[in-house]
């Protein structure tokens, strides 16, 4: 590995700050003490800030020289409503709210970044550094985009990374194109004609028709979608009746879609709601369904993508290099950014769990898990990745 000597005299502090971050966890749109300390800290190092976009949202931002191109950096910040498992010093002081998802280590990682780049300025350009709220399920991505983040700031490029347990700790992974899927929520409510449980005669039964249905949307996948494309559907709750000798007059299903392209995400929607009304029909009965999509899929972009490996073996050399990851059918707001900017999306390996110090909770140490805790021996690894990004970035010729 390659990394910065002043990160490294820095690593201390950095995890100082990713700990404090970790035990106040804040959820979407909450992140009020979390922002108020990014952007207290990019003061202290010289860095205008801006605030308020998408709400609770930070850039900090850091010029040099008398380029106008410019590169952007993103870290979230959001916790999770979850309750830590954990019982080592730094964890969770808010019950119910865990930083589970690493986000206090990426906001820890991009503010080594900002420390190094705005002491050294080894470059003739701007670097936005991004601290976005709510990406857990709150599209604070898309929140910061509509409240003028690429008009206030403008950029050639974002780039995002993200911690991934039980890939090798330090190493970085990243795959051209499709990374992670969209994030796509349905719901189905079947109305038929309550009787008596005794008489099912009497009955449009809706849970007969909401068996037939389920069965037949498996279909979707194994039958509609092309082999060499994915897709899940995955039904997660089904509601119906109040006792056991009452047939209802309604049923409900609700679950997930994912799928890594639009055009597939757009035939399972309507697929999805063909089979609910013709089903329906053919029984007797009524539906109503609603298809909500979420976040969509987060696509690398080509030049970019080869520019960030390049940086990457800069970093942690070929061999910590893992191209071609496997996609995840997990999605991520930065998707929206990547819609609207080229840019590239990478993994940094969180090892396997070992690095967590005594008083962590049972269980695996993955992502969204009670007993998560994030790899402090990561944070002066994306720092440097960060920096070395930025740098290179408006250093070389612009990629387009």
């Amino acid at each position: 590995m390659k990394l910065i000597d002043p990160i490294l005299q820095f690593h201390e502090e950095l995890k100082q700050l990713r700990r404090t971050i970790h035990a106040r966890p804040e959820l979407s749109y909450e992140e009020i003490e979390t922002a108020e300390l990014v952007a207290s800290k990019l003061a202290e190092w010289g860095i205008p800030v801006i605030r308020g976009l998408g709400k609770t949202g930070v850039v900090g931002v850091i010029r040099n020289g008398t380029s106008a191109r410019a590169v952007g950096l993103r870290a979230d910040m959001d916790a999770l409503p979850l309750q830590e498992h954990n019982s080592f010093a730094h964890k969770s002081k808010h019950d119910g709210k865990m930083h589970a998802c690493g986000h206090d280590g990426h906001t820890a990682m991009l503010l080594g970044a900002a420390h190094y780049l705005a002491r050294h300025r080894n470059f003739d350009g701007t670097v936005y550094v991004i601290f976005q709220p709510a990406e857990e399920g709150g599209g604070g991505a898309k929140a910061m985009m509509d409240d003028g983040l690429f008009e206030q700031c403008p950029m050639e490029a974002v780039f995002g990374m993200h911690n991934w347990p039980n890939m090798k700790a330090g190493t970085l992974g990243v795959v051209p194109g499709p990374m992670m899927a969209s994030s796509n929520e349905f719901e189905l409510t079947i109305r038929g004609k309550g009787s008596h449980a005794a008489q099912p005669h009497l009955a449009v039964d809706p849970i007969m028709v909401a068996v037939q249905i389920a069965q037949s949307w498996q279909t979707i996948v194994s039958r509609n979608t092309s082999p060499i494309d994915s897709s899940v559907l995955s039904i997660t709750q089904i509601h119906a009746g109040s006792a056991t000798n009452i047939v209802p007059d309604s049923a409900s299903m609700i679950g997930t879609v994912r799928t890594f392209t639009i055009p597939v995400l757009d035939m399972v929607e309507q697929r999805m709601r063909d089979i609910a009304m013709h089903t329906a029909a053919a029984f007797g009965a009524s539906v109503e369904f609603s298809f909500r999509r979420n976040y969509p899929p987060l696509i690398n972009h080509g030049p970019e993508t080869a520019f960030a490996i390049d940086v990457m073996k800069d970093v942690v050399g070929s061999e910590g290099v893992a191209q071609g990851v496997e996609p995840t059918m997990g999605s991520e707001d930065f998707a929206f950014m990547l819609l609207d900017k080229p840019g590239c999306y990478v993994f940094i390996g969180n090892g396997d769990g070992a690095h967590r110090e005594s008083g962590h909770g049972l269980g695996p140490c993955n992502l969204h898990n009670p007993s998560y805790d994030f790899n402090d021996d990561l944070l002066p690894v994306g720092a440097s990745y960060w920096v070395r990004l930025a740098e290179e970035f408006l250093r070389r010729p612009a990629l387009r």
